[in-house]
């Protein structure tokens, strides 16, 4: 009876997959795939042309601190560029006070904005890139107003913006 209670128990541990092997299987799954862009520089041609903060933010997928963004509180009409590459991302008449502390928008201009998942702070979250140039600008969250109920929580110093004329 022992016997038979160990060999189940043993194959109980063995089929078992736990959601950490899960999320660390596609996790470094994810990072080993490095999709192409249009604008591809190196390291140091990066460092050359962004500020500290920018190449943080756009180049290795940080986060700056929350309510720290000048564009945070821009009510101008225009439209939110990447700072690395310029490519225009977000319009201003979709922007909306979320109150996180980032910029947010209900939309972004479709097709310049490239997705991933990833689980680096352990669950799964959609992440934006440029999809110009990849630079990290933020994630996409289900939880944002009509008509898209999406928040784009963006990481203001990974854009510019330009005003309307």
């Amino acid at each position: 009876m022992k016997l038979h209670f160990a060999i189940a128990l043993l194959i109980l541990f063995v089929s078992c997959k736990g959601n950490a092997q899960k999320k660390e299987m596609t996790s470094s799954s994810i990072d080993k795939y490095k999709k192409e862009f249009p604008v591809q520089k190196t390291n140091s041609e990066w460092r050359k042309e962004l500020t500290d903060a920018e190449y943080y933010v756009l180049r290795e997928a940080a986060t700056e601190n929350p309510f720290t963004s000048e564009l945070l509180k821009n009510k101008e009409k225009g439209t939110y560029v990447c700072a690395a590459c310029a490519t225009p991302l977000f319009k201003s008449y979709t922007k909306f006070d979320s109150g996180t502390g980032w910029p947010s928008f209900y939309e972004e201009i479709e097709g310049n904005v490239a997705y991933d998942v990833d689980y680096k702070i352990g669950y799964k979250r959609t992440e934006e890139h440029c999809a110009t140039c990849g630079g990290h600008l933020g994630h996409v969250f289900e939880d944002g107003p009509a008509p898209t109920g999406l928040r784009h929580c963006i990481n203001g110093v990974a854009l510019n913006f330009v005003p309307a004329e």
